[in-house]
C-alpha cells in the first residue's frame, strides 16, 4: 500500500516539476493554470477508476492535499492584510469621504440587483427542467444533514437587520483581523476605513506629518503586495491538487441519480454569467476579454469552492487586469464574499423553495408565492453576512422565513459539493462585475490596464 501512495505521489510532483519549468519559460499563468486544472481531472479520475482499495486513495490525497490545502492556507494568510492595507491605502487617497458612499453604495446595489435576477433564473429553472422535493430518497446521510441543518436554523432564527448590522462594527479589531467572527471581513474594511479618515485628518492638521504616515501607509502596500503576487504565482499548483481531490474523491452514482440537479444548476449558473455579462457590455466592457482575464480566478473560487480565500486573487486581477481602483476592488471583493452571492445565496434557495414549496400543498407558481421569494431571497442575501456558512444559511433564511421544512435542504448532500464548486466561481464573478461596472458607472476605471494584453496576474500593471 504505501509503495503505490509513493508512486501517486511521485507521480504528482513529477507534474508540478512540469507545470514549473512551463511556468519559468515564459507561460502565461492563466494558460498554465488551465493545465494544471486539466492535469488535476486527469490524475482524479485515474486514481477514481484505478484504485479500488481506499486506504491507497485516501493516503494519496493526504500528500496532493498538502500543496492544495496548503496553497488555500497561504490566501488566507493574507486576506486579512490584504484587506487592511488596501482599504488604508485607497481611503488615504481619496480626499473625499463623501466618494466612499458612493462606492459602498454602488458595489451594494449590483450585488442585491444580480441577487434578485439569479432568484428569477432559479425559478425559472425549476419550471424548465421539472424539479420537486418529492420522491427524493432519504438515506442514513440526507437524514443527519437535515437534523443538522434544523440545529444550525437556531443560530438564525432571532437574528434581526439591527442586530445584523451591529455584528458589522468591529468592536475588537485584533479580534476580526484573526479572523474569528462570520463578519470579520466587513469590520476589518470598516476599521481600515475609519483609520484612512483618521490619517487624512493629521494630513489636515498638520500636512508634513500628515504626508509622511501616508508614505508610510504606501510603503507597506507595496509589502503586501509583493506579498501577494509571491503567492499567486502558486496557483496553477494548487489548483492542479484541488482538482485532483475533488475528482478523485466524487461519488459518481449519486451524482447521476440527482443529475437533473446538477444540470438544472450549472444551466441556471451559466445564465447568471450571461446576465453578468449583459451588465458588463452595458458600461462598455467587452465580455469576452474580460473573462479571459479573470479565467484564473473563477478556476481557482471553482476548485477551492472558498470565495473568502480567492479575496486576494479577486483583488489582484480588479485592480491590475481589469483596472479597477483599489478602493472599489476591495469594497466589491470582501462586501462579494459575504453579501449578495448570486450562486450560493440567489440560484441555490430559489431553487430548493421551489421544490419543496409543493410538498405541503403550496403552489409554487402563484404570483404572490414568486414575489415574495425574490423578495427574501435577495434580502436574505444580505442576512448571510451576519451568521456565515454560506448556501446553507442562505437556504435556511429563506425556507424558514417562508414557513417551508428547512430539513428537506438535505436531500441534496451527496452532490452538493460538486454543485458548491460552480456556485463558488459565480458568487467570485459577481463581486468582480460589481467592481466592474461600479468602477465604470463613477468614471474611475484605468482603460489602458484593461486594455493591455501584458499584464498578468501575479505581475504589476502597466504604468
Amino acid at each position: 500500500m504505501h509503495g503505490l501512495i509513493a508512486i501517486n505521489v511521485l507521480i504528482f510532483m513529477l507534474a508540478i516539476a512540469l507545470l514549473a519549468r512551463w511556468q519559468r519559460r515564459g507561460a502565461s499563468l492563466s494558460r498554465v493554470v488551465l493545465a494544471g486544472l486539466v492535469i488535476g481531472v486527469v490524475l482524479g479520475g485515474l486514481m477514481q477508476w484505478g484504485y479500488t482499495d481506499s486506504a491507497v486513495l485516501s493516503g494519496t490525497i493526504d500528500w496532493v492535499n498538502l500543496v492544495g490545502g496548503g496553497y488555500v492556507q497561504l490566501l488566507k494568510m493574507i486576506i486579512m492584510p490584504l484587506v487592511l492595507v488596501t482599504i488604508l491605502s485607497a481611503v488615504t487617497r481619496l480626499h473625499d469621504a463623501s466618494a466612499l458612499g458612493k462606492i459602498s453604495l454602488g458595489v451594494l446595489a449590483m450585488l442585491m440587483l444580480t441577487t434578485a435576477i439569479s432568484a428569477v433564473i432559479g425559478i425559472s429553472m425549476t419550471q424548465l427542467f421539472g424539479l420537486s422535493a418529492e420522491g427524493l430518497v432519504q438515506g442514513a446521510r440526507e437524514l443527519e444533514r437535515g437534523q443538522a441543518i434544523i440545529e444550525r436554523s437556531a443560530q438564525v432564527a432571532d437574528l434581526t437587520i439591527p442586530q445584523l448590522l451591529l455584528s458589522f462594527i468591529p468592536s475588537n479589531p485584533f479580534q476580526d483581523l484573526a479572523g474569528e467572527r462570520p463578519t470579520s471581513i466587513i469590520s476589518v474594511v470598516i476599521f481600515a476605513t475609519f483609520l484612512g479618515m483618521a490619517a487624512l485628518g493629521i494630513k489636515r492638521e498638520n500636512a508634513a506629518l500628515g504626508d509622511k504616515l501616508i508614505e508610510g501607509i504606501d510603503i507597506v502596500q507595496k509589502w503586501i503586495m509583493r506579498l501577494v503576487r509571491m503567492v499567486i504565482r502558486l496557483t496553477p499548483y494548487g489548483v492542479m491538487a484541488l482538482m485532483t481531490k475533488v475528482v478523485s474523491t466524487s461519488n459518481l452514482n449519486d451524482i447521476y441519480n440527482l443529475l437533473g440537479f446538477v444540470v438544472a444548476s450549472y444551466v441556471g449558473l451559466a445564465l447568471i454569467l450571461v446576465m453578468h455579462a449583459l451588465f458588463l457590455m452595458g458600461v462598455g466592457v467587452n465580455p469576452k476579454r474580460y473573462f479571459q482575464k479573470v479565467w484564473p480566478v473563477l478556476t481557482f473560487a471553482f476548485t477551492s469552492r472558498s470565495s473568502a480565500a480567492t479575496i486576494p486573487l479577486n483583488i489582484e486581477a480588479q485592480v491590475d487586469r481589469i483596472g479597477v481602483p483599489p478602493a472599489i476592488a476591495n469594497f466589491s471583493a470582501s462586501f462579494g464574499a459575504t453579501i449578495g452571492q448570486n450562486g450560493c445565496a440567489g440560484l441555490y434557495p430559489a431553487m430548493l423553495a421551489m421544490m419543496i414549496a409543493p410538498t405541503v400543498g403550496i403552489d409554487p407558481f402563484s404570483l404572490e408565492f414568486l414575489a415574495t421569494l425574490v423578495l427574501v431571497v435577495t434580502l436574505a442575501s444580505f442576512g448571510i453576512a451576519g451568521v456565515g456558512g454560506g448556501a446553507t444559511f442562505a437556504a435556511i433564511i429563506v425556507l424558514s422565513t417562508l414557513d417551508l421544512p428547512i430539513a428537506l435542504a438535505g436531500l441534496l448532500i451527496s452532490i452538493e459539493p460538486l454543485i458548491d464548486m460552480g456556485r463558488t466561481a459565480v458568487n467570485v464573478n459577481g463581486s468582480m462585475t460589481a467592481g466592474t461596472v461600479t468602477s465604470r458607472l463613477l468614471k474611475q476605471h484605468d482603460s489602458m490596464v484593461f486594455d493591455s494584453s501584458d499584464n498578468e496576474l501575479g505581475e504589476p500593471k502597466p504604468v
